[in-house]
């Protein structure tokens, strides 16, 4: 009979208890050779919250993200992870990108997948062993998706994917998910049960990091929202961003804004005047 599997969670450093999960101060980013797509950005996230990022399209969402993680070089500012500075604590954060860049036909399985989110701990010479595999089905169980485990990953939904991409970054041994437009491409119903296993992780103490565009969702099932066009326009509860002044700055007038009774419906033109928009989230 098999011992049963432990879970290590990496934990921040004793002498550092009491820092934000992530802190981010006058940070700037971008891509080399381009002007940066974010500049100045500072906020902090405590342990435990959940925070959506709001923004139009070429607000610099995914710059963000990826500077955050470290795919990208920022040109000025300070990340830390629980205190520690980003060129120590990328190990410190499970990181789910966008899903439009991956090649689904690619012939690996569901637990291959998420095996590949411990790459840390495997190092370049160990290959997986038990205890590997029962940590990669624990995750897989914690999402739902650990009777699919030996599906190819390409024959999965849209919906499984996404849940199966937070599974290998749970697999990091992390306590802090960041999301890049989880939601996207997906149906309500499929939307939904990502949501569940969010709130679920997040009801177990995960601090949750998501970028969307649906403000409904932002403003109902989250703790604080950070709303950016290449700045921060405002961050806080939702109703200290949600006001007429910071979505007029932040979509610079493409929005409208229809009041019913003590509701207040916001549409947003995505897409703005014809020729603007640089294709980054």
């Amino acid at each position: 009979m098999h011992s049963p599997v432990s879970l290590k969670i990496t934990a921040p450093p004793p002498s550092v208890e009491g820092c934000p999960a992530l802190l981010v101060h006058g940070l700037s980013a971008g891509y080399p050779g381009a002007r940066s797509a974010i500049r100045d950005i500072s906020f902090a996230v405590q342990r435990g919250e959940s925070v959506a990022v709001l923004g139009p399209n070429g607000a610099g969402k995914s710059t963000l993200f990826k500077a955050i993680v470290g795919l990208i070089p920022h040109t000025s500012g300070y990340i830390s992870m629980y205190g520690e500075d980003c060129a120590t604590s990328h190990r410190l954060i499970g990181y789910v990108p966008q899903q439009e860049a991956i090649d689904w036909r690619f012939p690996v399985t569901v637990r291959d997948v998420v095996m590949m989110g411990r790459a840390r701990q495997l190092g370049w010479l160990r290959w997986p062993g038990r205890r590997d595999w029962e940590a990669v089905d624990a995750e897989l169980e914690r999402v739902g998706m650990v009777a699919y485990r030996d599906r190819q990953i390409g024959q999965l939904s849209g919906g499984q994917r996404r849940r199966v991409f937070i599974a290998r970054a749970l697999a990091q041994q992390t306590t802090v998910l960041l999301l890049d437009e989880p939601f996207s491409g997906v149906d309500a119903a499929a939307g939904e049960e990502i949501m569940a296993v969010l709130e679920a992780l997040h009801a177990q103490g995960v601090t949750i990091i998501l970028a969307t565009h649906d403000m409904s969702l932002a403003t109902s099932r989250f703790d604080r929202l950070l709303l950016i066009n290449q700045e921060v326009i405002a961050y806080g509860r939702s109703a200290e961003v949600f006001t007429t002044e910071a979505l007029s700055r932040a979509y610079r007038g493409q929005i409208g804004i229809i009041r019913q009774g003590t509701e207040t419906v916001v549409v947003v033109d995505e897409h703005g005047p014809a020729g603007e928009g640089n294709g980054e989230n």
